[in-house]
């Protein structure tokens, strides 16, 4: 206490000050800088805070020529990143973090009380200048400590826009692996519906059994079977990556390449451990939140025994009935005294919330190494499950079924070993399409658990396959 009385005469001077403090602090939009400059260096994307309607108009523009083309996952990431709402929305979050940085490290405004009492002809006119000496005298720590919020704010509109990016790309290569498999289902139900026309007149012929004619149209009924539920697949994930590029209205007519990319160059990673701890943006926001929460349990230590501390500056104008003037002035000042409590419970309390965003830190790094270390797993083993459908597979798949056409042409095998391919050969070419894409959701999940941008995306269920989802024997590869 005797060191706060000590400081009363600079407390007084920053009251004094107090206006011309509040005059120099704003809110600007360089909260922004540290956000674009990350997205920029890590996704080699662009993102904007929409405040205008000029940004709007910019941006509007921007979306519809990377529209004008068939879409890219390079070309999905920008537009949400630029078009998608929800991260404008923690644009927005961002502002308000800002906005309470620069209202902390503003000083508490003095409140002026003015008391004017008369009777039995005297007038007596009290003036009082009311300031919050604790407030200003924990101005600089306070300040700090709302900018070590702000900063961890920022890692967090960070950690927002890898994530959106990152779904939006997932979203993509759903979407187009979707429209793949339906676009060979479609084939493959033309090439079954072919055979089954056929074995349907060798059958008014007499060269062809009832059995053979109705396991053709079994195959035929099955593919289409699984073409519809392909179909139900593809428009289901072309709105959701519709709801993630924020698009509606005539640019919903946007287009989707036939097939997904070829395979990058394989990554290789040395510590994939270090590299997340060190470049995870959500375990550097929390790491500063931490220290907000550090530098805020020193200043409760230091405040713990006073709760309330007020100087009040007086000046008093009196006027008597005679006509005497009286100008006596002088100051108040007012301490909550802690009778109950001497800070023993709000010590305790910020204690152990600091200790609880110690251990919630330590066990995010714990799973953020482990994390990477499966997201790289499972990036090199989805590689190597794709590169065997594509490299050996699907073409052991392709002779099998030329060399079982050609045996069913020379009478050396029946229709039943020929159906039987033909359904072994769809569900080859499906699944091949959906390792491929599983590849590319892997390459996004293992970039994501070394920047940042939420943990690896969920399976999404599969389509069921029919028990015989099937094709002709001429069904492309």
């Amino acid at each position: 206490m005797a060191a706060l009385l000590s400081r009363l005469p600079r407390a007084a001077a920053v009251v004094a000050l107090s206006a011309s403090l509040g005059a120099c602090a704003s809110v600007s939009a360089d909260g922004m800088i540290p956000v674009v400059s990350r997205v920029s260096l890590d996704l080699g994307k662009d993102t904007a805070k929409i405040v205008t309607a000029s940004d709007a108009g910019a941006v509007k523009a921007r979306v519809d020529r990377l529209l004008a083309r068939p879409l890219t996952a390079d070309a999905a990431v920008q537009i949400a990143l630029l078009n998608n709402r929800g991260l404008q929305a923690e644009y927005n979050a961002l502002g308000v973090s800002e906005a309470e940085f620069v209202e902390a490290s503003l000083p508490p405004s003095p409140t002026i009380s003015i008391e004017r009492v008369a009777g039995s002809g005297d007038l007596d006119v009290e003036r009082r200048l009311i300031a919050d000496l604790l407030q200003l005298l924990t101005l600089p720590r306070r300040t700090k400590i709302a900018e070590s919020e702000f900063r961890a704010a920022q890692y967090k509109a960070i950690a927002a826009t890898f994530r959106t990016a990152a779904e939006a790309r997932r979203a993509f290569f759903r979407a187009v692996a979707a429209r793949e498999t339906t676009a060979f289902l479609e084939t493959a139900r033309g090439s079954a519906g072919a055979a089954a026309e056929l074995t349907k007149k060798l059958g008014e012929t007499g060269a062809a059994t009832k059995l053979n004619q109705a396991r053709s149209g079994a195959l035929y009924a099955e593919v289409a079977t699984e073409l519809a539920e392909a179909r139900l697949e593809a428009a289901k994930e072309r709105e959701a990556l519709t709801r993630q590029l924020g698009l509606w209205g005539r640019d919903l007519d946007y287009r989707l390449p036939a097939r997904l990319p070829s395979f990058p160059r394989l990554k290789t990673q040395g510590d994939v451990e270090a590299t997340a701890i060190r470049r995870r943006v959500d375990i550097i926001g929390d790491r500063l939140e931490l220290d907000a929460l550090a530098q805020s349990y020193g200043l409760t230590e230091q405040t713990r025994a006073i709760s309330m501390l007020e100087v009040t500056g007086l000046a008093n104008h009196a006027k008597s009935a005679e006509g005497e003037k009286a100008n006596p002035k002088g100051f108040e000042l007012a301490v909550q005294i802690p009778i109950f409590d001497f800070g023993k419970a709000r010590l305790a309390k910020a204690r152990e919330t600091y200790m609880g965003a110690v251990n919630r830190l330590l066990e995010k790094a714990v799973n953020a190494r482990s994390e990477a270390r499966e997201a790289y797993a499972t990036y090199r083993g989805r590689h190597e499950i794709a590169r065997a459908y594509q490299s050996r597979v699907l073409p052991l798949r392709k002779v099998i079924t030329e060399e079982s056409q050609l045996q069913y042409n020379g009478m050396l095998v029946d229709a039943f070993e020929l159906l039987t391919n033909a359904r072994e050969n769809v569900a080859s070419n499906v699944a091949a399409i959906r390792a491929k894409r599983d590849f590319f959701i892997a390459d996004v999940d293992f970039q994501a658990a070394l920047i940042g941008g939420g943990s690896p995306a969920e399976s999404a269920p599969e389509p069921k396959l029919a028990s015989a989802t099937s094709a002709s024997a001429a069904s492309p590869q």
